[in-house]
């Protein structure tokens, strides 16, 4: 099962939160999902493999870890992730933010134990939010139709092909133990799921609908730093 700690589980938890806070206006508009025929299905599945598979796991590990174990393993996975957050802000331009992205890394892989503590946080260094998708969002490439990945869960033709020079900036690909690669992705995985089960719940509607709709938004927040103009 080809799931990362990005995966479709958290992506539509935050995507939730984006909704509820943003107030969506209205449905996206038809032209932004000229595959729904396909996309439905997929997300159908997805949401099978999450509802009795992945949200159970989760909860077992929710119930059994302690809060400063389960706190500290997300830092971990938090702190591999600014990587990621460091090369795509250079990509972009955002000179000062990859400044903050490599004191982060820093301080929390040293201080804070290789991110065991998130220590750079407490200290004003607050963490980014970037991927390639973004990055070519900020080069004037357009989203493309959205699409629902099978296990990936939403995304764009625009960040389904990000998701290839994403995935190298990620641990995996330098793993060479096999079992170590899979326990982590799968450890990285279920502590996403477990951190985020409480957003699922805002969630109202068709939840196809409301996931695209939240999704398709908070990329374009996300690309344009917050300066979206409202064409509703």
């Amino acid at each position: 099962m080809s799931l990362t700690g990005a995966s479709w589980v958290e992506r539509i938890s935050r995507l939730c939160a984006v909704a509820v806070l943003t107030a969506l206006p209205g449905m996206a508009a038809a032209e932004d999902d000229p595959w729904e025929s396909f996309n439905r299905p997929v997300f159908r599945f997805n949401d099978t493999v999450d509802t009795y598979a992945l949200k159970p796991v989760a909860k077992g590990y929710q119930a059994v870890t302690p809060q400063f174990l389960e706190d500290g393993v997300h830092n971990v996975f938090s702190n591999i992730g600014d990587v990621g957050n460091l090369a795509n802000n250079l990509l972009q331009g955002k000179v000062h933010d990859a400044g903050v992205d490599t004191s982060r890394l820093i301080f929390n892989t040293t201080f804070g134990l290789f991110g065991f503590f998130d220590v750079a946080s407490k200290m004003g260094l607050q963490r980014s939010d970037e991927d390639f998708g973004q990055t070519l969002g900020a080069w004037g490439i357009g989203s493309g139709p959205y699409l629902v990945l099978p296990l990936l869960g939403p995304s764009t033709v625009r960040d389904a092909t990000a998701k290839i020079p994403d995935s190298f900036l990620g641990p995996y690909p330098y793993i060479d133990h096999v079992p170590t690669r899979n326990v982590t992705r799968g450890v990285n995985v279920i502590d996403a799921r477990a951190s985020l089960l409480q957003v699922e719940k805002l969630v109202s509607g068709d939840k196809y609908i409301f996931i695209r709709n939240a999704y398709l938004q908070s990329r374009e927040y996300k690309i344009h730093d917050g300066d979206v103009v409202d064409d509703f």
